[in-house]
């Protein structure tokens, strides 16, 4: 069989250089080509099959929206990935609504464009892996059911169950968009862990706390379920204040219900002695000098091509954090800063 062929469009050299070297930093066997335009991809197209198509938005010729839609006129369940340097919501309308598999914008969050690529390509996911704690099938049924029924009764897109450490144990449905999976599980779970230290300030045995996020493309409701696991339900309006208050009633009454069939597998935790779920750290802040691609890539040469799937983030935080050879201290404060605070020489105090 075949190794899966991506074709990566971009009129930026340093930018299809940039994602050849992330994606072959995974342990997969995988044929990349390129092209510069739409018109030169299309060509590409035209003369072997590709599995996965990663375009650029802004491109020399006809969009990378236009671009997807000749690909899947030749072939209607093809794979893509749109990317974008534009931030008006006009565009991200139009790429929302053209049905792209994957949308991100730049500067691209590797660890979640490497989970896409593997996701969409049906690989294994080596970025964000499945859990293998659910080994007895029965239960593991029994949960799908639940959550399955419990999306239904809410009418909601998604509802999932995630383990303390961000992976996803039983799911029913799909998040609207999926690119930003990873990154957005990393940030649920740095709640779940300062809900567990609230509790416990508390002296609660369980965090019965729930975490409510309303309004942009859809809604989220995050609610532990014990010391290692948690629920998260997504869906379109479904914090409206009619039918909040009965939504959370529905979802702490399956909250017991997913903890007993934990507890049937051996898998709730409610001895405070235990270790404590790990947090997961803040993302870096961006600092506003990038790293000029040539030494990013420079990077993913030395690590010849066998970093593991774990170090991505890690890697891409080093690289950033190496941008500048001018180190800032955080004690001190820029003479731009000290004027407008009235403390500059000449200044009135």
């Amino acid at each position: 069989m075949a190794n899966p062929r991506i074709l990566i469009v971009d009129d930026q050299r340093d930018v299809i250089r940039l994602l050849r070297s992330a994606i072959e930093s995974l342990n997969h066997d995988l044929e990349i080509v390129e092209a510069p335009s739409g018109e030169e991809a299309m060509l590409e197209i035209s003369r072997r099959q590709v599995d996965l198509l990663v375009s650029d938005y802004r491109l020399p010729g006809i969009t990378g929206v236009e671009l997807m839609r000749k690909f899947r006129n030749r072939r209607a369940d093809s794979k893509v990935i749109l990317i974008t340097g534009l931030t008006d919501e006009r565009v991200r309308r139009e790429l929302v609504q053209a049905g792209a598999n994957a949308i991100f914008e730049k500067p691209v969050p590797m660890a979640d464009f490497l989970d896409a690529v593997e996701r969409l390509l049906g690989l294994v996911r080596t970025i964000f892996p499945a859990e293998s704690e659910l080994d007895l099938e029965v239960q593991r049924e029994n949960l799908s059911s639940l959550l399955g029924n419990l999306r239904q009764r809410a009418e909601a897109l998604a509802v999932f169950l995630l383990s303390d450490r961000g992976r996803i144990l039983v799911r029913a449905g799909e998040l609207p968009d999926s690119s930003m999976e990873v990154s957005l599980l990393s940030a649920l779970m740095a709640i779940y862990s300062a809900g567990q230290k609230v509790a416990r300030f508390a002296h609660q045995e369980l965090a019965s706390s729930f975490h409510v996020f309303k309004g942009g493309d859809f809604d989220l409701v995050f609610m532990p379920v014990d010391q290692h696991h948690a629920l998260l339900m997504a869906g379109y309006e479904i914090t409206e204040s009619r039918q909040l208050a009965v939504l959370l009633d529905t979802l702490f009454s399956v909250r017991g219900e997913v903890d007993r069939l934990l507890q049937s597998l051996g898998l709730a935790v409610t001895d405070r002695s235990e270790e404590p779920a790990s947090e997961v750290p803040p993302e870096p802040v961006e600092e506003e000098e990038t790293l000029p691609a040539e030494d990013i890539e420079a990077l993913f040469k030395q690590s010849k091509k066998k970093m593991k799937p774990e170090d991505v983030d890690a890697f891409w935080s080093d690289a950033m954090s190496g941008a500048s050879s001018v180190r800032t201290n955080p004690e001190v404060i820029s003479y731009e800063q000290a004027k407008q605070l009235g403390l500059a020489p000449g200044e009135e105090q």
